[in-house]
């Protein structure tokens, strides 16, 4: 029979898991419960962002493969344009270049 030890938060998210075969997992969370970032004993690694909405905006896979969301207002999903990624991405270096101290 084969165990599998699991540990959550005081929320009731599941933080880690371990099979008796050794695959291992873990998981953290937002204030909303949403999954921000995962990582296994495989290698695999993860991130993701929400809207007000808990509405999954933006996930990012360690081999750096990103997907942008967007929602209408009835948190229906939205399909993405290739431009539309494009602008969030000049946005996002955009803010990033700002951000850095000017001397």
């Amino acid at each position: 029979m084969s165990k599998k030890i699991k540990k959550y938060d005081k929320k009731g998210n599941l933080i880690y898991s371990k099979t008796s075969y050794g695959f291992e997992e873990w998981s953290e969370y937002d204030e909303n419960n949403n999954e921000i970032h995962y990582k296994d004993s495989y290698g695999n690694e993860y991130w993701s962002e929400y809207d007000k909405n808990n509405n999954e905006i933006h996930w990012k896979h360690f081999n750096g493969e990103e997907n942008w969301y967007k929602y209408d207002e009835n948190n229906g999903y939205i399909n993405i344009t290739e431009q539309e990624y494009k602008n969030i991405e000049f946005r996002k270096k955009e803010k990033e270049y700002n951000s850095r101290k000017k001397y």
